[in-house]
């Protein structure tokens, strides 16, 4: 029987990310940014290397970072 986890584990990724989205209205915009940058990242990542662990976390500290970054010349 041939299973599907990349996909699985990328819908777990993205249901995560949008209860803990939930929880967001009282972060700063900086924070929110970082948040919603590491959930998109790690999705992208998990996509991109077929479900990989290394990749899921690669990707999520690289969005994390730069959604980090965004606004920070704004203010």
């Amino acid at each position: 029987m041939k299973t599907n986890n990349g996909k699985i584990g990328a819908v777990g990724v993205t249901a995560v990310l949008l209860l803990g989205l939930s929880a967001c209205s009282n972060m700063s915009d900086r924070d929110r940014n970082t948040a919603i940058g590491a959930g998109a990242g790690g999705v992208a990542g998990s996509v991109l290397t077929g479900g990989s662990t290394m990749g899921t976390i690669g990707g999520a500290v690289v969005g994390g970072v730069i959604g980090n970054q965004v606004d920070k010349d704004k203010k």
